[in-house]
């Protein structure tokens, strides 16, 4: 099966877009083009950060997600970018718990559990509760 290994996001800023993943997500600069463009990696996923050649912004992706160990850390570092807080994603929604977007307005999604398995709210609450009970 094909995987996913790579994203592009059109940026008006690109090293500043950079600057952003390296901090918030520990994301690696892999290559500085001439054009602009910043390509990085978290050793998994590669996005390549491109320079916006047209007037205004175009359209682009819808959003891509991140899986991480900690909730609050990644609150706590877009908070340093002036970003709002990461918004719960419906209950209906199987796999992130959190929804933020970067500087540029892309959204990404926030989950600690991960994008491989199915684990609606009420799934996560009953885990939280039993750790509570145990």
């Amino acid at each position: 099966m094909a995987k996913i290994k790579h994203i592009g996001i059109i940026s008006i800023d690109p090293a500043r877009l950079a600057e952003f993943y390296e901090q918030v997500f520990d994301m690696t600069v892999l290559h500085r083009s001439k054009s602009g463009a910043v390509y990085m990696t978290d050793g998994y996923m590669n996005i390549a950060l491109l320079p916006n050649k047209a007037e205004g912004k175009p359209n682009g992706i819808n959003h891509f997600g991140f899986h991480i160990d900690d909730q609050a850390e990644i609150a706590s570092r877009l908070d340093k970018f002036g970003i709002a807080p990461p918004a719960d994603r419906p209950a209906d929604r199987p796999f992130a718990e959190k929804r933020a977007t970067d500087p540029d307005g892309n959204n990404f999604d926030l989950s600690v559990h991960g994008f491989q398995e199915v684990e609606y709210a009420a799934h996560r609450k009953k885990k939280q509760t039993d750790k509570v009970d145990a």
